[in-house]
C-alpha cells in the first residue's frame, strides 16, 4: 500500500478543520505531477497532513476513504479524493527535524517543495512516525462522510 504527504496552509485548511469535519474532498490541485499522484491514491492508503507556510510540520495522519474522481466544480479539469482523519501527530514532526535525519535525505518534500501531493516510501513513513511519539496523538474519527457546503470551506487545498 502506498503512503502520501499532502500539504495545506493551516490558515486555508488545517488538520483541525479535517478533524472537525470528519472527512473532506481534497481538491484544488492543478499541477500535473501532483494530479498524477492524487489520481494514484486508493481507499485505505494513509497520508501525512503537512502544514506548510510558517508551521512547516507533519501534524496529522489521514486515510483515503474514496477513490479519486473528477472535481465537477473545477472548470480546469482537476480531480479530488475523499480523506478522513486518523490521528494527530503529537508532537508534530517539523521540516527541520526531517532535514536533519540522514535517512530522509531522498524525501520528495526536499526536492519538489512546491508540490502539494507527494508519494512517501514505507521507510520514510516509518522514519517520520518514529520522530514523533505515536499513540500520544488525539484520535480522529476515520471514515466520516458528512458533506460540506462549498461556501463553508476554501476550494484550494494544496499549493499547486
Amino acid at each position: 500500500m502506498a503512503h502520501w504527504l499532502v500539504k495545506s496552509e493551516p490558515g486555508a485548511y488545517s488538520y483541525a478543520d479535517l478533524e472537525r469535519e470528519r472527512a473532506t474532498d481534497w481538491n484544488g490541485v492543478h499541477n500535473a505531477l501532483a494530479l498524477r499522484h492524487l489520481k494514484a491514491m486508493r481507499p485505505g492508503e494513509e497520508l501525512f497532513f503537512y502544514h506548510s507556510g510558517a508551521e512547516r510540520a507533519v501534524v496529522g495522519i489521514a486515510r483515503v476513504v474514496a477513490p479519486p474522481r473528477p472535481d465537477p466544480a473545477d472548470d480546469r479539469g482537476s480531480w479530488m479524493v475523499r480523506v478522513a482523519p486518523v490521528r494527530a501527530v503529537d508532537p508534530p514532526v517539523t521540516l527541520a527535524q526531517m532535514r536533519a535525519d540522514p535517512a530522509l535525505a531522498g524525501l520528495p518534500l526536499f526536492r519538489i517543495s512546491r508540490l502539494s501531493v507527494l508519494p512517501i516510501t514505507g521507510t520514510e513513513w516509518r522514519r517520520i512516525l518514529a520522530s514523533s511519539r505515536p499513540g500520544l496523538g488525539r484520535q480522529g474519527s476515520a471514515g466520516g462522510s458528512r458533506s460540506q457546503s462549498r461556501a463553508a470551506r476554501p476550494r484550494k487545498r494544496g499549493a499547486t
